[in-house]
């Protein structure tokens, strides 16, 4: 994991919570969320602030959160329902122990080389049929923003590529855009797959 990236978010935890603040799931997670059985246990793996984590909660599951980020780690267990942790993508070692994983604008700030390896993990750690939800910014390479996080982008085909090769079907994809933390408006994908 990027260090200046932890660095930057441990900076603007508050900052980066009310950019993504919300009351209620928005459609994504809404789906995501019917998707997992009542009472599932679900890995936000990249929780941030834990907002969508706490959502997730809120709806009886049994939510397990990770972020490299301490404060961003502080902010997620302070919600109700959410038990918190700090760790990287590397530090998935579970097997075959969720219902879901959910990684929103998360697995975007892992160099692109590790992707495989982190989907590989991310499948093992699934039980059969487990859900998992990706969202990542479109485009191609590496780069950092203009306020120095680190940043891998995906087209659709390589996507849904690497998906593949680590062993998910896709059931729905999504596109959209919306301004981020360093202000600008930017594209991305979100991927609905299972194990």
């Amino acid at each position: 994991m990027d260090e200046e990236t932890i660095r930057i978010y441990d900076a603007r935890a508050e900052d980066y919570a009310q950019v993504t603040a919300a009351d209620a799931p928005g459609r994504l997670l809404r789906d995501f969320i019917t998707a997992v059985p009542t009472g599932g246990r679900v890995l936000d793996l990249g929780c941030g602030p834990g907002i969508d984590a706490g959502l997730m909660a809120q709806a009886d599951l049994r939510v397990d959160a990770a972020d490299a980020s301490a404060e961003m780690v502080a902010l997620a267990d302070q919600r109700p329902g959410v038990s918190a942790r700090q760790a990287t993508f590397d530090e998935l070692v579970a097997e075959a122990v969720y219902e879901g994983i959910w990684a929103n604008f998360s697995l975007l700030h892992a160099p692109r080389n590790d992707m495989p390896r982190h989907l590989a993990a991310i499948h093992r750690a699934l039980k059969p049929g487990g859900r998992f939800h990706m969202a990542v910014k479109t485009g191609e390479g590496e780069k950092r923003d203009s306020i120095g996080r680190y940043y891998s982008y995906y087209t659709e085909p390589e996507l849904m590529r690497l998906l593949q090769d680590a062993g998910f079907t896709a059931t729905k994809i999504v596109h959209g855009s919306d301004k981020g933390l360093d202000g600008v408006v930017a594209d991305w994908i979100s991927v609905a797959s299972h194990a």
